[in-house]
């Protein structure tokens, strides 16, 4: 008689409390593994009936003989708690497992059947087939951890945070570039009946948001690199008293304003370099122009040039002073010679300097020019009064006389610009 609560199968009564096959269709039929896969009949039993797995949990996956004897309901619970807390959490696994396990024990146990075991060695090869090498350098290439790492958080008080509104623990600010890019995935789900068309969209809409991330990403590491939050606070203007070591021209400056798009290119050091490059080839052209020039005046060693220089400053000095006598000289006999034409005709001392200089240059004799003047200032007192009057100037005055007189006298005060 069978012991009470045994199941035992009904073809080779072998014990099958554990795990056993159990017929759907034929009644008090149940059969060992070993029977059901071999494809035993018995009575009404046919091996393509309809059956049922009945698993009482306590058979082994690794047989009797594996350690610690485990089973199939613990090994589940097991598998369960790796893909919930992940490896090397094993005080939550064994939680997870059961009282009956220590944490050391469900270590042990999954290293040596699951990584080490026959199911590791089969699942995990020794050598990784059709490996990827990074042949990028270690830092500055273009999929280098350098520029995937998260950039350290800016160095400000509380107070500069708060005007900007950045949070350093998250190195994000409140307003961000692109604030409403969330918009395009934040109603996006994937549902069961989209067609193609539906999922193609969603994938545009998620292409669409991580360009903008990148957008994002990329100005915040530009203004990073180029130091524009202290610029906007205004501190970066003692900095960079510190760090140049020479004097920056006003050309260079307004080239540095206008070579500003390639920030988005280039790294500020790598725009630091090329202008440090710029100002070294122009001090080069220089020194070269200066020993071409030695050479020209047949000097072949730099302790002649000393000499050569010393003698030339003098040369200029001697030029520059014989210059400066001859032009005094000129403006004093130039003041008696510059109105010989006119200063012997009549009118000449009613005249002032500019007006004297007016008429040389035009060649017009001072007579004509007083008669000129005194119908042009008379006409205009006229219409200023409201008295029509029709001017009446004399023959020899041209176009271009009476312009250059009326541009004078309005300069000059004598009449307003709109009568001119």
């Amino acid at each position: 008689m069978a012991e009470l609560g045994k199941k035992y199968c009904v073809y080779c009564l072998a014990e099958v409390s554990p795990l056993r096959f159990r017929c759907t269709e034929c009644q008090d039929i149940e059969l060992c593994p070993e029977c059901f896969s071999a494809g035993a009949e018995i009575g009404h039993h046919r091996r393509y009936h309809g059956y049922q797995l009945v698993d009482g949990g306590r058979f082994t996956l690794w047989g009797p003989e594996a350690e610690g004897g485990w089973t199939s309901r613990e090994e589940q619970l097991l598998l369960d708690a790796i893909e919930q807390f992940g490896f090397g959490n094993w005080e939550d696994m064994a939680a997870h497992v059961g009282a009956s396990r220590t944490p050391q024990e469900v270590m042990e146990h999954y290293v040596s059947m699951y990584i080490h075991g026959n199911l590791g060695k089969a699942c995990i090869p020794d050598t990784i087939p059709n490996r990827v090498t990074d042949h990028t350098c270690p830092s500055g290439g273009p999929l280098s951890p350098s520029l995937t790492t998260p950039l350290p958080p800016l160095d400000i008080s509380v107070a500069e945070q708060q005007q900007l509104g950045y949070m350093p623990l998250r190195d994000d600010y409140e307003i961000e570039y692109d604030q409403d890019a969330e918009t395009l995935i934040s109603g996006l789900s994937v549902n069961y009946d989209d067609d193609d068309v539906e999922i193609e969209l969603k994938r545009a809409h998620v292409d669409m948001y991580v360009r903008k991330l990148k957008e994002r990403q990329r100005r915040k590491n530009i203004a990073r690199d180029y130091n524009l939050v202290p610029a906007f606070l205004g501190k970066d203007k003692k900095e960079k008293e510190k760090t140049l070591k020479r004097k920056i021209t006003k050309e260079e400056k307004e080239l540095r304003l206008k070579l500003r798009p390639l920030y988005q290119f280039m790294s500020c050091k790598e725009f630091d370099d090329l202008f440090e490059n710029m100002h070294k080839e122009k001090m080069l052209r220089a020194k070269i122009r200066e020993l071409q020039r030695y050479r020209r005046n047949g000097i072949t060693k730099m302790e002649e040039s000393a000499e050569y220089e010393a003698a030339r400053h003098k040369r200029e000095r001697r030029k520059e002073n014989k210059n400066l006598a001859g032009s005094k000289r000129g403006k004093e006999d130039g003041k008696d010679g510059e109105f010989a034409a006119i200063e012997n005709l009549p009118g000449f001392e009613l005249l002032s300097d500019r007006e004297k200089l007016l008429c040389s240059s035009l060649n017009l004799s001072p007579a004509r020019y007083v008669t000129v003047k005194t119908i042009i200032i008379k006409d205009h007192l006229q219409k200023r009064q409201g008295i029509p009057s029709k001017s009446r100037l004399p023959s020899y005055l041209d176009k271009v006389l009476k312009k250059r007189i009326l541009n004078f006298l309005t300069e000059s005060g004598w009449i307003s610009r709109d009568a001119s």
